[in-house]
């Protein structure tokens, strides 16, 4: 008993003080990944706004085509355009992420907030994905861009807080070993939905 409490405790450990640098890295390089994205998709969607006949640098074909996307009413599902999400998103990543490099022991509430965060951003990047591959029909290669670093935040952000809030648990475990598998397999349905919808 007193080994099992010694196990739970260390790993509860990881989960809450002096957070691993590997998280605080992500954070912050996958944050500013998704900023850049956002900034450039907010620049191209605005002097799209201003001349309808401009056409962006990652216009590639019909197919690969940012301007097919950022016309469809699903670059708007709030009203206004989806790259201010990112930009603001993104920012609250980046400064968590050196929060974390600075050895900040967070209250849990903020990682509360974080996950809440991630799970709607997780939600949007998968209805977004879908709506491309099926209904507009075209692909944007900095909305992929940002895809692909929500994953990986998502996924570590709540492994982390599977580890702090319930350490013993085997999803925690299962999570923990498996954590490199899940994530290739899952960019790799990704990959597997746009070759299959497009080029099949």
């Amino acid at each position: 008993m007193t080994l099992m409490n010694t196990e739970l405790d260390d790993e509860t450990a990881l989960g809450r003080a002096h957070q691993p640098r590997g998280l605080a890295a992500l954070l912050v390089v996958g944050g500013l990944i998704g900023l850049i994205a956002s900034f450039v998709l907010t620049l191209d969607k605005l002097e799209l706004l201003r001349n309808p006949d401009y056409v962006p640098a990652c216009d590639l074909g019909s197919i690969v085509s940012c301007s097919n996307v950022m016309k469809s009413s699903q670059s708007e599902i709030f009203g206004f355009m989806n790259p201010l999400l990112g930009l603001v998103g993104f920012t609250i990543v980046i400064t968590l992420g050196v929060v974390l490099f600075a050895r900040v022991d967070l209250p849990e509430w903020i990682w509360a907030g974080m996950q809440i965060g991630t799970i709607a951003g997780l939600v949007m990047i998968h209805w977004l994905a879908f709506e491309s591959l099926y209904r507009i029909g075209a692909l944007c290669p900095y909305c992929m861009v940002a895809w692909s670093v929500t994953l990986p935040i998502f996924f570590y952000v709540t492994l982390r807080n599977l580890r702090a809030w319930i350490p013993g648990s085997p999803l925690t475990g299962f999570l923990r070993d498996w954590h490199a598998l899940i994530l290739t397999l899952w960019f790799l349905a990704f990959a597997a939905a746009i070759f299959f919808r497009f080029y099949a």
